[in-house]
């Protein structure tokens, strides 16, 4: 046992290489050791240098397992797609800031950088990558490529209709408007016949205020122009209401455009309008106050498809803020007259009141909702 031996732990090492040597090219492992080697027994069958393989492993245990590639491109791609996300919502805050308002295009508007693709980190590579849109409506699919995308927020949002909604503080509300605009411009599609009967009510509009502003010059009428579309969208509003089996709509409105409102949407006679201006009334068919001619209201059976419906507008008080509440108090005492417990018969549409001495006001709720009324008692626009 006191014998010396070179097979001790601290030569490990060199016998490991000495022998990976005999395995590759025994000729020249010297010729003691290869002796020593060959008395241990015949080699295995397929027994190889252990140095190439030990360094195969090493190299491996080196690289990114295929589950760490997997887990680099799934953060890779949760990135782009947060970075598409935030894309959709500042094209739902900002694009308004370019659409087409101006048809003769006079004015050049800037376009933000925030609608940008390198703004986000994406690039002209992502366009063909499918992302998901986070749609809350059928009319938006739930997953598009990013060309489709940009091309669906640049005709929704940077179209010739400009829509403002992120101030509105009620997360629901502003919500509902935003998905009822991108339905809206998505489905809605107008037939020629409805072109033209929408061509003619702006028209009459426009025509009606040039022929006051050129016949009773100086005399103060609160012009509807720059909101011309108030007519076909009341006449629209109408007659969607008639289809829902409304059977009556108290309208309360400012001052501006209450002229027009009477003679295109409701029907008033312009020639009693004209009257109003030169200071003649037919006492005889007339009734009322005297007051001024835009502060009285009217009403009238319109006709639509399913059916007549009645429409009044309220006559304006004095202080034109309290408007709206008369329209509710209106509003409640039909729907009581009427049982119509569920407002469904009956509608409010309470309009921003506009004064040249007043705030403007946001659109006001229906009295019952204030309350908190498990059942309101009419629906509001």
């Amino acid at each position: 046992m006191l014998e010396p031996t070179p097979l001790y732990g601290g030569n490990g090492a060199y016998l490991d290489a000495l022998y990976e040597q005999y395995l590759r090219e025994p000729a020249r492992v010297p010729p003691q050791w290869r002796a020593y080697f060959e008395s241990l027994g015949p080699r295995a069958p397929g027994e190889q240098a252990h140095e190439p393989i030990v360094d195969e492993i090493a190299a491996r245990a080196r690289r990114p397992s295929a589950s760490a590639r997997t887990s680099e491109a799934g953060a890779g791609a949760s990135a782009k797609q947060a970075a598409v996300s935030r894309l959709i919502q500042l094209w739902t805050n900002r694009g308004h800031l370019i659409a087409r308002l101006d048809p003769l295009a006079l004015t050049s508007r800037p376009r933000p950088r925030v609608l940008a693709l390198d703004y986000f980190g994406l690039t002209d590579a992502d366009l063909e990558t499918e992302f998901f849109t986070g749609s809350r409506t059928d009319a938006v699919p739930k997953r598009m490529k990013l060309r489709d995308i940009l091309a669906m927020l640049e005709y929704i949002y940077a179209g010739p209709i400009g829509a403002e909604f992120a101030h509105v503080s009620e997360s629901d509300e502003r919500l509902w408007l935003q998905d009822q605009f991108q339905s809206g411009r998505i489905r809605q599609r107008f037939d020629p016949e409805e072109q033209r009967n929408i061509l003619w009510q702006l028209t009459s509009a426009e025509g009606l205020e040039r022929y006051l502003h050129t016949k009773y010059v100086g005399q103060r009428r609160f012009s509807l122009e720059g909101a011309d579309a108030l007519i076909p969208l009341l006449d629209d509003l109408i007659q969607r209401c008639g289809s829902a089996r409304v059977e009556e709509l108290v309208i309360g409105m400012a001052h501006r455009g209450r002229l027009n409102v009477l003679v295109n949407a409701l029907g008033k006679s312009p020639s009693d309008i004209f009257s109003e201006f030169e200071g003649r009334y037919d006492l005889a068919h007339q009734q009322g106050s005297g007051d001024v001619k835009y502060h009285k209201g009217f009403s009238a059976d319109l006709r639509t498809a399913a059916g007549n419906v009645h429409v009044a507008l309220a006559f304006n008080p004095s202080h034109l803020e309290v408007v709206d509440p008369v329209v509710e108090g209106s509003v409640r005492a039909r729907q009581q007259r009427r049982a119509d417990t569920r407002g469904e018969q009956v509608l409010p549409i309470s309009a921003a009141t506009l004064h040249s001495k007043a705030r403007a006001s946001s659109w006001r709720r229906c009295s019952c909702r204030r309350r908190g009324a498990s059942t309101p008692a009419a629906r509001c626009m």
